[in-house]
């Protein structure tokens, strides 16, 4: 059927004698009603049309209604050559949800490009078949193949034809050729045979699947197709040293093969599969290279502030503003660190790095000495809540760990099994750089406290162990230097009296005492002083290693931990496992002041900002913090941070107001301090921070009443036998004088 010459508007709008709308700029299509037929539109609307009259229909004169074209006013008013263009209409399939901004990564140009084609094609059905289409070059090479009965029936079977034998006139609506009577006349006849009766014809029943043409396969075992071994009694006396000997061989054997393998990727031999490509100098994996690092880095951590982007509001912004009406203070609980991987394990150490502040160390371990495992070294950061930056995994469980204060990559470690270990924590490597082992000297039982020395310019740090043994250890370029500075003997007092003259004390020597902690003097880098489980505590000194300085008999059971405080030298903090607290100095033996918190006290720390603020932990998962200028005898904050837990560390931030609190279910806890908490004092023209707070404490301890409760505290020590003779605690007594 030929196409329609394209129109113009003046044709589409005078029509072709037919009604239909009127194309752009002509008048509206109406059809007149005629005389039978009633009108509905006023005469004001319309022009009435004029009918022919009763004459014309008796003569059988047409008398069809008019058609008259009726132009709206509000029409568009257009020129005879507006009239007469062509307008073409152009349609284009194009998807609206196809992305016009895909862009990929050019491996030869190495930048991401955008793709200047976009498909719109868009597939809505798919199915796969195995049928051809009968003009294709296949559907004849397959009809040449067939015999001629099965041509002429696919031949047919298209347009659903039949041939008869005798007129051969094809059927294809069911009737006759002619389509004339000739079928009626024929239905009494016989029907003609069919041309192909002689010819043999395919049994439609004879069809077989292709399970019945596959032949079945015997299953076999490994039983049926192998040879049993041929067993063979062996016997042998194996020693330690036999076991021992092995073992070194085989670990030799292992180093070889990895040199060997080493060196020959080193020398860029040739592999059994082909030669290996050598990288060009210039060449870089940008994947794999420290740019990519630092990038995703910087992603993860904006990432993670949007995620946690309250908490870091608040930690920079929270001040509670309840301080105002009140003495006390309070702790805004932030992040929680921790993971299942550390789940079942005890905070054992809480170090912050004194470069990075936001940058601190966990330790991993068991204070359940029965059930000791591996242990996990995981440093965290406060920008990134959601991973540690880097963990170290170790044989034996961490007891205790230290920042270097100058070299701040420097990690000290002390295990359960005695050894210390010294991390670089910019290595990717998880290995320490340096290990104590039997041959170069380590301790024999846990490893208590490490501190890193800052007397010299050596690398060198102490350690405390159960043992009864302090140690220093160097470091060297191959190994760890070991050297035991002093043996800490357990005593006992003794009273020998005699008649020709007065009382005396001596001292009974009971071995090796095991020691519990350490710390150094901020100010006189040689003075330190340890706790003993015990419940003693030594002065002491590294040019004195012979004896000690002055021993303080001060706690009845383990000393936990000792701190001196970071504004005074005088000054120093003791913890125990008998639920107090005690304020000491360094050149009196009775206590200064006592503070009872009702449990065991795992950990006690100084704040950084103040020199009579500090805070302790309590195994019924309570943090309380003191200011000693403010109140000597009750905290100023005593709030419970860890449920169904025990608190075990803590520590100071060393520039923001934070501290961490870690406990024996492995989780990690950032508390932010009230203002109450975190007052300082006002620092005078002239005057530096230091020396403002240390005046802040020598006036405390220049102060009558503490003079006083020092006096108490002494007088208490004196009647301690009667009070163990009335079965009566001491530390009560020396309670009730304080208070």
């Amino acid at each position: 059927m030929p196409k329609p010459a394209p129109r113009s508007k003046r044709a589409a709008a005078k029509g072709d004698g037919a009604p239909r709308p009127a194309a752009r700029g002509a008048g509206h299509a109406l059809v007149a009603p005629t005389s039978s037929g009633p009108t509905h539109h006023p005469a004001s609307e319309f022009p009435q049309p004029t009918h022919a009259s009763t004459s014309d229909d008796a003569r059988g004169v047409d008398a069809s209604p008019q058609v008259m074209l009726v132009k709206p006013p509000n029409q568009l008013q257009l020129t005879e050559e507006e009239l007469n263009e062509e307008v073409t209409r152009i349609l284009a399939a194009k998807d609206p949800n196809a992305a016009a901004n895909i862009a990929r990564f050019s491996h030869k140009e190495r930048v991401f490009k955008f793709e200047a084609v976009v498909d719109h094609h868009l597939t809505l059905l798919s199915l796969e078949n195995k049928l051809v289409h009968r003009d294709s070059e296949e559907a004849r090479r397959q009809l040449q193949n067939m015999p001629e009965a099965s041509t002429e029936t696919v031949a047919t079977s298209g347009t659903g034809e039949t041939r008869e034998e005798d007129s051969g006139v094809v059927k294809a609506d069911g009737t006759g050729g002619d389509g004339s009577e000739k079928a009626d006349d024929d239905e009494d006849e016989e029907a003609p045979e069919d041309d192909t009766a002689g010819k043999p014809t395919r049994s439609q029943f004879n069809i077989s699947d292709r399970a019945s043409q596959t032949q079945v396969m015997t299953i076999r075992e490994r039983a049926m197709q192998t040879e049993p071994p041929a067993a063979v009694s062996f016997s042998e006396n194996v020693s330690r040293g036999a076991i021992f000997d092995e073992y070194m061989d085989d670990l030799r054997r292992k180093q070889a093969e990895k040199e060997k393998k080493e060196s020959k990727e080193r020398g860029g031999g040739q592999s059994s599969t082909g030669p290996t490509r050598r990288k060009k100098p210039d060449e870089e994996d940008v994947i794999h290279s420290e740019a990519m690092a630092r990038s995703t880095k910087i992603m993860e951590r904006m990432l993670n502030l949007n995620t946690f982007d309250e908490i870091a509001q608040d930690f920079r912004y929270w001040d509670d503003l309840a301080d105002q009406y009140r003495d006390e203070g309070s702790l805004l609980p932030l992040w929680r660190f921790g993971s299942e991987k550390i789940k079942k394990r005890h905070v054992t150490a809480l170090c912050w790095n004194k470069k990075y502040p936001d940058l601190f160390a966990a330790g991993y371990g068991s204070y359940d000495f029965k059930r000791q495992t591996t242990g996990l070294i995981c440093c965290f950061s406060l920008k990134n809540p959601s991973a540690p930056e880097c963990s170290f995994q170790t044989e034996s469980g961490v007891m205790c760990l230290d920042f270097h204060s100058t070299h701040s990559s420097l990690l000290a470690v002390g295990l359960y099994d005695g050894t210390t270990l010294v991390f670089d924590v910019r290595n990717k490597s998880t290995r320490p750089i340096f290990q104590s082992t039997v041959r170069t000297g380590k301790h024999t039982d846990p490893v208590r406290e490490v501190r890193w020395a800052t007397e010299d310019r050596t690398l060198t740090f102490y350690s405390i162990s159960s043992d009864g043994h302090v140690s220093l250890w160097a470091l060297s370029k191959s190994e760890l230097q070991h050297t035991n500075i002093m043996e800490l003997r357990a005593t006992r007092a003794r009273r020998v009296e005699d008649p020709s003259s007065s009382t005396t004390v001596d001292e009974e020597s009971l071995g090796l005492a095991c020691g519990s902690c350490l710390d150094f003097n901020s100010r006189n880098d040689h003075l330190f002083v340890v706790g003993t489980e015990e419940g003693a505590i030594h002065k002491c000194s590294t040019a004195f290693t012979s004896q000690f300085l002055e021993t303080y008999e001060g706690h009845k059971v383990s000393v936990y931990a000792v701190r001196w405080n970071p504004f005074h030298p005088d000054i120093f903090l003791s913890c125990s496992a008998d639920w107090t607290v005690k304020l000491w100095s360094h050149k009196s033996k009775a206590p200064l002041l006592v503070f009872d918190l009702e449990y065991e006290v795992g950990d006690i720390a100084w704040a950084s900002f103040s020199s009579t603020v500090f805070a302790a932990v309590t195994s019924d998962g309570k943090v309380h913090v003191y200011d000693i200028n403010e109140n000597t005898v009750e905290p100023i904050c005593m709030q419970k941070v860890v449920a169904k837990a025990k608190a075990t560390h803590l520590a100071f931030n060393p520039k923001e107001p934070v501290i961490v609190v870690g406990d024996d279910k492995g989780g990690i806890l950032v508390l932010k301090l009230s203002p109450n908490l975190r007052k300082r004092a006002p620092v005078e023209e002239g005057k530096s921070v230091e020396e403002v707070e240390f005046e802040r404490v020598d006036r405390l301890l220049r102060n009558d009443h503490m003079e006083s409760v020092a006096a108490c505290v002494s007088k208490g020590d004196e009647h301690e036998e009667e009070a163990q003779r009335s079965d009566v605690s001491s530390n009560k007594i020396v309670w009730c004088c304080v208070r």
